[in-house]
């Protein structure tokens, strides 16, 4: 399963929504979103700084991710940034496949 990273950041009108419904209520809203698409939330933070909220979820395909990125920026009370996360395995994967580059003016 892809494994994603969710930065999530609320316009005026989703930190009212947040104030309104408590942070457990919108980890259930997300948690049932996520679960709609036959995800899983492994991890699910509130913050302050550049963003409100990160998560962590694994999702059956990256198009699941995509998905749930388009229907919360959709809304207009959030703002999502969807990261896809790369395991160690994949990552010795990729560094064993030969790929012909040419660097700019070599």
């Amino acid at each position: 399963m892809p494994k994603m990273l969710i930065k999530a950041s609320y316009t005026a009108d989703g930190a009212r929504g947040l104030l309104k419904e408590g942070g457990t209520g919108r980890r259930a809203a997300v948690q049932k979103l996520v679960e709609g698409v036959g995800g899983k939330i492994e991890a699910f933070y509130f913050a302050y700084g550049d963003a409100d909220a990160y998560l962590i979820v694994d999702v059956p395909e990256a198009t699941d991710g995509l998905a749930l990125s388009i229907a919360a920026n959709g809304s207009g009370a959030v703002t999502l940034s969807t990261t896809p996360l790369i395991t160690v395995e994949e990552m010795d994967k990729a560094c064993k496949k030969g790929v012909a580059y040419r660097a700019p003016g070599a």
